[in-house]
């Protein structure tokens, strides 16, 4: 038996929060107290009249412990950065002071986890956030794909344990199950005809995860840039022991901000003639100007498909008709996180590395629910990139 626990979430991912409880009740005996008890709403904000704050916990939760989700980033709400911050920070403190047992926060996505280094004379909005978050009583915080490994030692682990859990598998699932499905085209046209290529050399780890997987080459961008500006790139080396005209190549990386590294990368790839590009990145931040930069390299033909996942809300019609997005669930294993964390079981099946040929020879190896939908297989031509 596990211990009685509770899962609610602030105004931002409420839906979200919502797909995760259902995946998580298809488990024998694993029903989880929603966001309500005894019919009573637990949470709740309120404004005064001057605009302050203040969150209400309306059912009591002594003693349990409390998932909470919650997202700072472009939500379905609409609430801004601020806001959903200061929500966040008011809903622990309410949790806190109602005795609730452990607080553990889910955050698919830290909005703030590119602010993660001291370059120049700025603040650190991760180590404030984190700081924050235990300083109000936080004593787990569970995230998908933070942009840096250093992150993770901002936080004293006896005060709080974090789990930065990797997305890239639920990408590299999709490929399978989307476009490879059997081990003949992983031999005969994944191995030979792509290439997974990084956005800049700190991104290599990510791309080289992903070759790694799928047996296929590497492709290093290595980008120069000028930090004294955000966002800004002053040139871009493209290095490939192999010729990378012909080939399907993919472009991985853990988010897609603003598309100024991508589309540079792109125009840089186009010169070395690939049958094709692709993107595959785990967070759609999308900040302008990204929609219409990535409009324009559809529009061009120098890219062809967009996969992430929905660890941040877009709508289907915030980029426009022009660009082919594919956008891979993650409630499911947001489930399977919360189950082994709360059954106090081991999270290595999760971490495990992928690969391709297993996967592909027991395509239900990672599915812990039989339910689960498989993504629907593009028809045609588009079935199998490359070939």
């Amino acid at each position: 038996m596990h211990k009685e626990f509770v899962i609610t979430a602030t105004r931002s991912v409420r839906s979200y929060a919502s797909r995760v409880v259902e995946y998580l009740v298809k488990f024998p005996s694993f029903s989880p107290l929603s966001d309500a008890i005894n019919g009573v709403k637990i949470l709740d904000t309120d404004r005064f009249a001057d605009g302050e704050m203040e969150a209400v916990v309306n059912a009591s939760i002594r003693g349990k412990d409390v998932v909470l989700f919650t997202s700072c980033a472009r939500n379905e709400a609409g609430i801004s950065v601020e806001e959903a911050k200061i929500e966040l920070y008011h809903t622990v403190d309410a949790l806190k002071r109602s005795q609730a047992g452990e607080i553990i926060i889910f955050e698919p996505f830290v909005s703030c986890s590119r602010s993660d280094r001291t370059a120049r004379r700025s603040s650190v909005g991760l180590w404030v956030h984190l700081k924050i978050l235990t300083s109000l009583g936080a004593t787990h915080i569970v995230t998908y794909q933070l942009h840096s490994d250093k992150s993770k030692s901002m936080l004293d682990p006896t005060i709080s344990a974090i789990d930065d859990v990797p997305a890239l598998t639920l990408l590299k699932r999709y490929l399978c199950d989307a476009y490879i499905q059997s081990l003949t085209t992983l031999e005969q046209v994944v191995r030979p005809h792509w290439a997974f290529c990084s956005v800049d050399a700190g991104g290599e780890k990510l791309a080289r995860d992903f070759a790694n997987s799928f047996g296929a080459p590497l492709v290093v961008a290595h980008k120069q840039r000028d930090y004294s500006k955000a966002n800004t790139i002053d040139s871009i080396n493209i290095l490939s022991a192999e010729p990378i005209e012909g080939k399907v190549l993919w472009i991985v990386d853990d988010m897609v901000d603003t598309a100024g590294s991508v589309e540079s990368l792109l125009r840089a790839l186009a010169l070395h003639k690939p049958a094709e590009v692709n993107i595959i990145a785990v967070h759609a931040v999308f900040s302008p100007p990204a929609a219409e930069r990535l409009n324009l390299l559809s529009r061009e033909g120098l890219l062809h498909r967009l996969i992430v996942t929905d660890t941040v809300f877009h709508p289907s019609s915030a980029l426009g008709e022009n660009i082919r997005l594919e956008v891979v669930p993650s409630a499911e294993l947001s489930a399977k996180i919360i189950r082994t964390m709360v059954t106090k079981s081991s999270m290595n099946k999760l971490l495990r590395t992928f690969d391709a040929a297993i996967y592909l020879n027991s395509p239900n190896l990672f599915n812990a629910f039989q339910e689960a939908p498989v993504p629907e297989a593009p028809t045609g031509e588009e079935q199998f990139p490359g070939s």
